[in-house]
Protein backbone atom coordinates (compact mmCIF):
# COMPACT_ATOMS: atom_id res chain seq x y z
CA UNK A 1 0.00 0.00 0.00
CA UNK A 2 0.94 3.08 -0.47
CA UNK A 3 0.67 5.80 2.38
CA UNK A 4 0.09 9.58 2.73
CA UNK A 5 -0.26 11.40 5.95
CA UNK A 6 -2.34 14.31 5.71
CA UNK A 7 -0.97 17.37 7.44
CA UNK A 8 -4.22 19.01 8.46
CA UNK A 9 -2.89 22.78 9.26
CA UNK A 10 -5.66 22.70 12.24
CA UNK A 11 -6.65 26.86 10.90
CA UNK A 12 -9.87 26.02 10.23
CA UNK A 13 -12.35 22.56 8.53
CA UNK A 14 -11.78 24.65 4.72
CA UNK A 15 -8.46 24.45 5.34
CA UNK A 16 -7.81 20.37 6.15
CA UNK A 17 -10.30 20.11 3.40
CA UNK A 18 -7.90 21.93 0.91
CA UNK A 19 -5.22 19.78 2.20
CA UNK A 20 -6.60 16.90 2.11
CA UNK A 21 -8.19 17.08 -1.36
CA UNK A 22 -4.46 18.00 -2.14
CA UNK A 23 -3.13 15.02 -0.95
CA UNK A 24 -6.43 12.98 -2.71
CA UNK A 25 -5.26 14.50 -5.47
CA UNK A 26 -1.71 12.72 -5.97
CA UNK A 27 -3.24 9.07 -5.05
CA UNK A 28 -2.86 7.06 -7.98
CA UNK A 29 -6.03 4.32 -7.70
CA UNK A 30 -8.38 3.34 -5.24
CA UNK A 31 -8.05 5.15 -1.77
CA UNK A 32 -9.13 4.59 1.35
CA UNK A 33 -9.30 7.21 3.85
CA UNK A 34 -8.41 7.11 7.80
CA UNK A 35 -9.28 9.46 10.68
CA UNK A 36 -9.13 9.93 14.11
CA UNK A 37 -10.73 12.40 16.37
CA UNK A 38 -11.92 15.72 14.76
CA UNK A 39 -10.37 14.18 11.71
CA UNK A 40 -13.53 12.32 11.24
CA UNK A 41 -15.07 15.86 10.38
CA UNK A 42 -12.83 16.05 7.62
CA UNK A 43 -13.15 12.78 5.65
CA UNK A 44 -17.00 13.23 5.97
CA UNK A 45 -16.32 16.38 4.15
CA UNK A 46 -13.93 15.20 1.29
CA UNK A 47 -14.51 11.59 1.29
CA UNK A 48 -17.22 11.88 -2.06
CA UNK A 49 -14.22 12.22 -4.50
CA UNK A 50 -14.23 10.09 -6.78
CA UNK A 51 -10.97 7.64 -6.08
CA UNK A 52 -11.86 7.19 -2.48
CA UNK A 53 -13.42 4.07 -2.13
CA UNK A 54 -14.11 3.54 1.64
CA UNK A 55 -13.62 5.54 4.57
CA UNK A 56 -12.32 4.14 8.24
CA UNK A 57 -12.92 6.25 11.48
CA UNK A 58 -10.89 5.38 14.52
CA UNK A 59 -12.46 7.05 17.58
CA UNK A 60 -13.02 10.09 15.55
CA UNK A 61 -16.29 12.65 14.91
CA UNK A 62 -18.49 11.51 11.69
CA UNK A 63 -20.94 14.38 11.73
CA UNK A 64 -23.91 14.33 9.42
CA UNK A 65 -24.24 16.87 6.81
CA UNK A 66 -25.19 20.21 8.68
CA UNK A 67 -25.16 18.46 12.29
CA UNK A 68 -23.77 20.62 14.87
CA UNK A 69 -20.98 18.08 16.48
CA UNK A 70 -20.90 20.06 19.78
CA UNK A 71 -24.74 19.67 20.13
CA UNK A 72 -24.52 16.12 19.32
CA UNK A 73 -21.81 15.64 22.34
CA UNK A 74 -24.19 17.03 24.56
CA UNK A 75 -26.46 14.10 23.94
CA UNK A 76 -24.07 11.94 25.84
CA UNK A 77 -21.96 12.18 29.12
CA UNK A 78 -19.18 14.79 28.90
CA UNK A 79 -15.82 13.30 28.51
CA UNK A 80 -13.34 13.93 31.12
CA UNK A 81 -11.03 15.54 29.20
CA UNK A 82 -13.47 18.26 28.42
CA UNK A 83 -12.61 20.49 31.72
CA UNK A 84 -8.95 20.11 30.05
CA UNK A 85 -9.56 22.28 27.26
CA UNK A 86 -7.70 25.65 26.75
CA UNK A 87 -9.46 28.32 24.21
CA UNK A 88 -6.40 30.91 23.79
CA UNK A 89 -6.33 33.12 20.23
CA UNK A 90 -8.95 31.72 18.26
CA UNK A 91 -7.91 28.22 19.20
CA UNK A 92 -8.38 25.07 21.71
CA UNK A 93 -6.15 22.69 23.09
CA UNK A 94 -5.36 20.26 25.82
CA UNK A 95 -3.36 21.34 29.50
CA UNK A 96 -0.83 18.87 30.14
CA UNK A 97 -2.71 16.84 32.82
CA UNK A 98 -5.76 16.61 30.10
CA UNK A 99 -3.62 15.43 27.20
CA UNK A 100 -1.43 12.79 29.40
CA UNK A 101 -4.93 11.44 31.45
CA UNK A 102 -7.29 11.75 29.25
CA UNK A 103 -6.53 11.82 25.40
CA UNK A 104 -3.05 9.94 25.63
CA UNK A 105 -4.90 7.16 28.72
CA UNK A 106 -2.97 3.87 28.12
CA UNK A 107 -0.20 5.43 25.76
CA UNK A 108 2.95 4.98 27.92
CA UNK A 109 3.70 8.26 29.90
CA UNK A 110 7.37 9.41 27.27
CA UNK A 111 5.34 8.35 24.40
CA UNK A 112 2.43 10.74 25.51
CA UNK A 113 4.67 13.44 26.73
CA UNK A 114 6.07 13.34 22.77
CA UNK A 115 3.02 13.39 21.81
CA UNK A 116 1.83 16.41 24.25
CA UNK A 117 4.19 18.17 22.91
CA UNK A 118 3.31 17.99 19.15
CA UNK A 119 -0.11 18.84 20.13
CA UNK A 120 -1.41 21.19 17.40
CA UNK A 121 -4.08 23.81 18.70
CA UNK A 122 -7.29 23.37 16.94
CA UNK A 123 -9.41 26.10 15.25
CA UNK A 124 -12.50 27.37 17.48
CA UNK A 125 -14.23 28.30 14.12
CA UNK A 126 -17.56 26.14 13.35
CA UNK A 127 -16.37 23.20 11.46
CA UNK A 128 -20.03 21.88 10.24
CA UNK A 129 -19.54 19.74 7.13
CA UNK A 130 -21.96 19.98 3.97
CA UNK A 131 -21.95 16.61 3.12
CA UNK A 132 -21.63 13.51 5.40
CA UNK A 133 -19.24 11.29 2.85
CA UNK A 134 -20.42 7.85 5.42
CA UNK A 135 -23.63 8.19 3.81
CA UNK A 136 -22.92 7.27 -0.02
CA UNK A 137 -19.40 5.64 0.22
CA UNK A 138 -18.54 2.16 2.69
CA UNK A 139 -17.27 2.86 6.04
CA UNK A 140 -15.82 1.33 9.04
CA UNK A 141 -15.84 2.58 12.42
CA UNK A 142 -12.74 1.28 15.58
CA UNK A 143 -14.60 2.46 18.70
CA UNK A 144 -12.40 3.45 21.88
CA UNK A 145 -14.21 1.87 24.51
CA UNK A 146 -12.08 3.24 26.91
CA UNK A 147 -12.41 6.73 25.18
CA UNK A 148 -11.62 9.85 27.89
CA UNK A 149 -12.08 12.55 24.95
CA UNK A 150 -15.08 11.13 22.77
CA UNK A 151 -17.95 9.54 24.80
CA UNK A 152 -17.78 5.37 23.83
CA UNK A 153 -21.12 5.45 23.66
CA UNK A 154 -21.45 8.30 20.98
CA UNK A 155 -18.86 6.93 19.15
CA UNK A 156 -20.99 3.47 18.94
CA UNK A 157 -24.19 5.74 17.87
CA UNK A 158 -22.18 7.46 15.08
CA UNK A 159 -20.74 4.27 13.69
CA UNK A 160 -24.53 2.57 13.89
CA UNK A 161 -25.92 5.54 12.19
CA UNK A 162 -23.42 5.32 9.34
CA UNK A 163 -23.95 1.73 9.32
CA UNK A 164 -20.27 0.90 9.64
CA UNK A 165 -18.59 -2.32 9.96
CA UNK A 166 -17.34 -1.60 13.68
CA UNK A 167 -15.03 -2.79 15.90
CA UNK A 168 -14.48 -2.30 19.69
CA UNK A 169 -10.77 -1.97 21.15
CA UNK A 170 -9.59 -1.89 24.62
CA UNK A 171 -8.02 1.14 24.21
CA UNK A 172 -8.35 4.82 25.03
CA UNK A 173 -8.46 7.73 22.40
CA UNK A 174 -5.35 6.53 20.77
CA UNK A 175 -6.13 3.66 20.27
CA UNK A 176 -4.26 3.64 17.00
CA UNK A 177 -0.68 4.36 19.09
CA UNK A 178 -1.43 2.11 21.76
CA UNK A 179 -3.31 -0.82 19.64
CA UNK A 180 -1.45 0.07 16.28
CA UNK A 181 -1.71 -3.40 14.85
CA UNK A 182 -5.70 -3.79 15.57
CA UNK A 183 -6.43 -0.74 13.66
CA UNK A 184 -4.08 -1.43 10.87
CA UNK A 185 -6.23 -4.93 10.56
CA UNK A 186 -9.47 -2.43 10.03
CA UNK A 187 -7.55 -0.58 7.86
CA UNK A 188 -6.26 -3.46 5.42
CA UNK A 189 -10.36 -5.21 5.84
CA UNK A 190 -11.56 -1.77 4.37
CA UNK A 191 -9.00 -1.98 1.69
CA UNK A 192 -9.58 -5.34 0.74
CA UNK A 193 -13.50 -5.18 1.08
CA UNK A 194 -13.61 -1.48 -1.02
Amino acid sequence: MNVTAVQNPLTSLADDVAATNFALARQDGPTILVAHSYGGTVISQTGLAPNVAGLVYVAARAPDAGEDFTALAAKFPTPPVTPGIITSGGFKFLSQPAFLHDFANGVPRKEALVLYAAQGPLSTAPSTTSVAAWRQKPSWYAVSKNDRTINPDLERFMAQRMNATTIEVDAGHLSLVSHPDVVARLILHAAANS
